[in-house]
């Protein structure tokens, strides 16, 4: 208005990554440093509250007589102008729900259109500090600083953006349920779809087609048609069709049977013209939910039964991927589901403080059997937890649960819906369904997707948080520390609750990743209290106090980052068996939290930022394998003469027969004492409790001793898939010696370390699904087998082996595993090439090498070895490395 021209704005026009953020646009431009390195992200906070305009290009589009053309944006963060040819197209609010326009007329008048979104500042929202009950907004609210976050608050265009061309007549909310009968023999796949017209009048539709008929078929696993149905439709409205499926295959949780996918391909039909197509798979299985066995009769159902067979809940809770999460690109989706599958994580809750996952997300998950916990986004507070009821807030929510329940409703993986995390009615008190905001959500779930159960929030209570007391608790939380010892295990250990939907235990990073993001001069141990870049990264998890006491001063990086992942391995491996020694009384456990979305020094995460898994990671494995022992102890240290005394239980399905072999080693890895136990296991997988260990502590056992248990089904002393725990205890120290103080003086194991025969490529894991339902693969990855034997004079502790080279993902059969002297084990590892998107594209500096790894036991520092050799493609089958 005032001088007539466009404004210049800040920057000159940047290349732009879509779908995106602002962020890396900006890094990559050089307008900001890297935010993650030690506190940048304080020197980024202006870019969210700046106004951002993109602007691209639409090519001229050559529309049909019938065809319409829409502008569509499947997320922009968070709000928006869209103009087209520097007219105002509309305007657009939230991140959760599509952006749609009609530009058929532009399209057919004015050739090229320039399209120029601008994105408004972000809004100023709550942090984790703040109240729920003042949320206005349906933006992800972990941007803004949480526990395990900095404030980076992502702003930009985060889905696609695409223009969709279709016949005036297409459909639209197509939901597919598929249930085997009673008797498995044959399926039902139920089909409902809207048919939308553009046609403005009635007497125009009825001269355009003909004969319009809704066509359904379904494709087996092999894509063989083994179903097809019609019928005749109106114009619009909506339809509803039912196909049957002889003997369908049933689709099942990771640990319980298969996951067999069926294509759903939907057309609506004018004669034999096709005016519009979509595919989809889905999978048979019938779901329902059971009160936990001897729960109250007002007690929520926190059992899963899925195809007539009750499911133990093993679970995570997800985090974004990354603040930039824009830039998350679909592989790294591939290998956390990945990595769920192999710790035998059969279902993740997606946290309401995060977001409604990409689709990329949702079909990995129908493929490997991970059940979904899906919340809407809201989330708790500092200082109030009370949802919002704030009507333009409530306006919001709906829309993005509306968006949330349409698109997510056919996934086969998904199992159950809440209103989000930690929402309260009063202090330590969940709300329920009587909570106007939660009542909107539940009316919801039942119109668009009744056959799930929504929960009202998680913890669903009556009180939120695990407590001593008694027959109080049902669905809890809690609590994110190490109790200490012994605390922790009178705790867990006596607990009542019905289902543990979130709780942790903290560690720290590995030391090769936080060395990405810290300089020289903060790189040795320090206190959160006392250094403020490692305040930056993980101020709520500051270890140090924890780990000194039970392990003595932390001299380096390596010994530090060793002492805090074993605490946080052994806390949650303690709460993970005593959980599942309830099981069905007890339904299950989620820990919080599988990943980080930011570099934390220390975080409650078992996959750090840069996805090294954590040793917890490895130890939550073993807890949740399909067989296995565990020891009951309610303390890690003992005097001599005092008595270990604690009982060994089995938990698995099938009824098979089995045998816990029960060993006690001194530091020296020398037998001091061995007894075996005889169970069966229980048909539905109870646990059952095998014997109990009368273990006298003698001098032999003085300082650091090793209680192993074997589980073999066969008899032969042999771990079952891997059945073997290690627990580890001190015997009679002095005065204030730190508990495991024996385990850091621990000298004289040796590893020698033998490659077995070459790299080998694997079979891709399949990655996603395109719009015609088909698989498409990734996850580009090597695999190996490596010999590892203990050729020293003492238990090497917690072996594992770390990739050097930054450009690939690790898996392995076994991390963190302890040897016998002489004792030698088989290790496959599986290296995942890495393709990351955003500020994670910068850690593949070696992406072109081959696999380079470093095997190390506790207390070895990587920076002390003397002799190591590169580990290539084309090396000599045997080559050997002593590490």
């Amino acid at each position: 208005m005032e001088i007539g021209s466009e404004l210049l704005g800040v920057t000159e026009w940047l290349p732009a990554t879509v779908p995106g953020g602002v962020h890396d646009d900006l890094y990559r431009s050089g307008w900001i440093e890297h935010p993650w390195f030690e506190q940048n992200s304080l020197a980024c906070e202006w870019v969210e509250n700046r106004w951002w305009v993109y602007r691209a290009t639409i090519d001229e589009i050559q529309l049909g007589e019938n065809e319409s053309a829409e502008l569509v944006f499947e997320g922009i963060d968070y709000e928006a102008l869209i103009y087209v040819n520097d007219q105002l197209l509309g305007e657009h609010k939230g991140m959760f729900h599509e952006a749609v326009f009609d530009i058929s007329g532009r399209c057919r008048s004015e050739g090229p259109l320039v399209l120029s979104v601008i994105v408004k500042h972000a809004p100023d929202e709550m942090a984790q500090i703040g109240r729920t009950s003042e949320t206005h907004t349906q933006k992800s609210r972990f941007n803004y600083k949480w526990d395990f976050s900095t404030r980076l608050v992502n702003i930009g265009i985060w889905g696609d953006v695409y223009v969709r061309i279709a016949d005036s007549c297409t459909l639209e909310d197509i939901h597919v349920i598929a249930e085997p009968a009673p008797d498995a023999a044959q399926g039902i796949v139920r089909v409902s779809a809207a048919i939308r017209n553009a046609a403005i009048k009635e007497e125009e539709t009825t001269a355009r087609y003909e004969r319009l008929s809704l066509h359904v078929q379904v494709f087996d696993p092999e894509g063989n048609e083994c179903a097809c149905n019609h019928v005749d439709v109106s114009a619009a409205g909506h339809t509803e069709l039912e196909l049957e499926v002889a003997k369908p295959g049933l689709w099942f949780p990771n640990g319980y049977g298969e996951q067999p996918l069926y294509k759903v391909t939907v057309q609506i039909r004018d004669g034999e013209r096709c005016l519009d197509k979509q595919s989809l798979l889905t999978g048979f299985r019938t779901l329902r939910y059971e009160r936990n066995e001897g729960s109250p009769q007002e007690a929520l159902p926190y059992t899963f039964v899925v195809n007539g067979v009750k499911v133990y809940i093993q679970g995570v809770n997800l985090t974004p991927l990354d603040h930039l999460y824009g830039n998350v690109l679909p592989e790294q989706y591939a290998y956390m589901v990945e990595m769920m599958k192999r710790g035998g994580v059969n279902m993740v809750r997606v946290w309401g403080g995060g977001l409604i996952e990409k689709e990329e997300f949702y079909d990995l998950c129908d493929r490997n059997g991970i059940m979904i916990w899906q919340e809407f986004i809201q989330s708790s507070s500092g200082v109030d937890n009370m949802p919002s009821k704030q009507p333009e807030y409530l306006r919001l929510l709906k829309l993005s649960a509306v968006s949330a329940l349409k698109r997510k409703r056919s996934h086969v993986s998904l199992t159950v819906w809440s209103g989000g995390n930690e929402l309260m009615e009063a202090p330590n008190k969940p709300c329920t369904y009587e909570d106007e905001n939660i009542a909107m959500l539940k009316e919801l779930v039942e119109r668009y997707d009744p056959q799930r159960l929504f929960l009202p929030t998680s913890a669903s209570g009556p009180v939120e948080f695990i407590t001593r007391e008694k027959g109080v608790s049902h669905d809890v939380h809690g609590f994110w520390k190490y109790q200490g010892n012994p605390d922790h295990y009178s705790l867990y250990g006596d607990a009542d609750h019905l289902f543990h939907s979130e709780f942790g235990v903290d560690g720290l990073s590995s030391a090769k990743s936080i060395r990405k993001f810290v300089g020289a001069d903060n790189q040795s141990p320090a206190s959160m209290k006392d250094n403020l870049v490692w305040r930056h990264h993980g101020e709520w998890w500051d270890t140090l106090e924890r780990d000194e006491a039970l392990f003595g001063s932390m001299k380096t990086l390596e010994s530090f980052s060793d002492a805090s992942q074993w605490m946080q391995a052994e806390g949650l491996r303690f709460i993970l068996e005593a959980n599942r020694r309830r099981q069905f009384r007890n339904s299950g456990s989620m820990i919080w939290q599988l990943n980080e979305p930011y570099p934390n020094i220390s975080c409650t995460s078992l996959i750090d930022y840069y996805g090294e898994a954590k040793m917890a990671y490895y130890w939550m494995r073993q807890a949740f394998l399909p067989a296995a022992a565990s020891l009951d102890y309610r303390k890690l240290d003992y005097g001599i003469g005092e008595v270990l005394d604690a009982p060994v239980f089995v938990v698995g399905r099938g009824g098979a027969q089995t045998a816990v072999l029960a060993e006690a080693y001194g530091s020296d890895g020398q037998l001091r004492w061995s007894k075996t136990f005889h169970s069966g296991l229980d048909e539905e997988g109870r646990s059952r409790q095998a014997g109990r260990l009368h273990l006298p502590i003698t001098e032999e056992l003085r300082g650091l001793f090793m209680i192993r248990l074997t589980l073999s089904q066969s008899g032969n002393g042999h771990a079952s898939d891997g059945s073997q725990a290690d627990y580890f205890f001190s015997a009679g120290r002095d005065g204030e010696e730190p508990v495991y103080a024996g385990a850091v003086s621990l000298r004289g194991a040796v590893l020698q370390v033998s490659g077995v025969g070459r790299w080998e490529p694997e079979e891709p894991a399949e990655l996603a699904i395109n719009a015609s339902g088909t698989a498409t693969l990734g996850l580009s990855s090597l695999r190996r087998s490596y010999i590892v034997e203990n050729t020293g004079q003492a238990l090497a502790l917690h072996v594992r082996c770390e990739e050097t080279t930054n450009g690939y993902w690790l898996a392995a059969s076994e991390q963190f595993f302890t040897l016998l002297p002489g004792e030698r084990k088989e290790v496959e590892v599986s290296c995942f090439r890495k393709k990351c998107g955003g500020l994670l594209a910068e850690d593949k500096s070696a992406a072109s090498l081959p696999p380079d790894l470093i095997f190390r036991c506790f207390g070895q520092d990587t920076d002390g070895y003397e002799e190591r050799e590169r580990h290539s493609i084309n090396e000599k089958e045997g080559a050997k490395v002593h590490v």
